[in-house]
């Protein structure tokens, strides 16, 4: 029989999820869409909130750098007027249908970081909308030309500008988790030395959302990747840097989900212990 003759073998299963996988594949997009629709809900209701983000010495990432308090009106766990870059006085411009929560200032900038994630992309094209779900997996639109991140997708584009904002809350939440060791303010406010569950807390989150941020692509890129040769046969400053960076890109994925973790649970410690709900172990007694 010539080879011209023989039966074609394999092809794909039609229809959207159609695959020959046999394994579990599913449960990565289903994971993803729990994990981060989740998430989603809860910011975005925290951020509504308004109240209980600070329980001194203790300041929710979620709500800083403080930009604005409305020492106007009585806000439940609310930061001091001394916390706040601008001092107590709410802005008159602000619309008067949102409640005046601090955190609106905030969350748009890391929020966008992550939305154009390069990791993230990867992670919410495959879960929201089946492009495709999974490896060796029928996307839902199998018959659309592919046209890569253009047309409406084109504003991912701006992950590179958003990464400059992201590294720039570093150093202030890292200020946050100096300022958790010292109830009542600095040394030269009279604060008081001490550690806490809380302290530990949010030094946890700063390493964490730092190890997420400078394993970013962009940022790797920024530091080495366009150039063709770094060193040429020397060990320089850049390479080393480089290298570094590469370590926490290698990690990125790990990174992009502890941190996402992380931080929540950093904004809903500050908010329990602000109510009284959880009891804060420190050595302020």
């Amino acid at each position: 029989m010539a080879t011209r003759d023989l039966p074609a073998l394999g092809g794909h299963p039609e229809g959207f999820a159609g695959s020959m996988r046999t394994d579990r594949w599913w449960i990565e997009p289903v994971l993803t869409v729990l994990v981060l629709g989740a998430f989603g809900v809860y910011a975005t209701w925290a951020a509504f909130q308004g109240n209980h983000y600070y329980a001194d010495p203790y300041l929710s990432p979620f709500y800083s750098p403080l930009i604005f308090v409305d020492s106007a009106a009585a806000v439940p766990g609310g930061a001091p007027e001394h916390h706040a870059w601008f001092g107590g006085h709410w802005p008159a411009w602000w619309p008067a249908f949102l409640p005046h929560s601090p955190a609106f200032f905030i969350l748009a900038f890391p929020g966008a970081f992550r939305f154009t994630c390069y990791y993230y992309r990867k992670a919410y094209y495959r879960a929201f909308t089946g492009s495709p779900p999974g490896c060796a997996v029928v996307p839902t639109a199998k018959s659309r030309r592919y046209k890569g991140e253009t047309a409406w997708l084109l504003f991912q584009n701006l992950h590179r500008y958003a990464m400059f904002f992201a590294v720039l809350f570093i150093p202030i939440l890292g200020y946050d988790a100096l300022l958790s060791f010292w109830k009542g303010g600095l040394p030269w406010d009279g604060g008081q030395f001490g550690i806490g569950v809380g302290s530990l807390v949010l030094t946890i989150n700063v390493i964490l959302l730092g190890g997420y941020t400078f394993g970013c692509h962009s940022f790797r890129h920024l530091i080495g990747g366009k150039d063709d040769c770094m060193s040429c046969g020397k060990a320089t400053m850049r390479l080393k840097l480089w290298k570094r960076v590469t370590i926490l890109n290698m990690k990125h994925q790990n990174f992009a989900w502890f941190s996402l973790f992380w931080v929540g649970f950093t904004d809903v410690y500050v908010r329990l212990v602000s109510q009284g709900i959880w009891t804060d172990l420190n050595t302020w007694g």
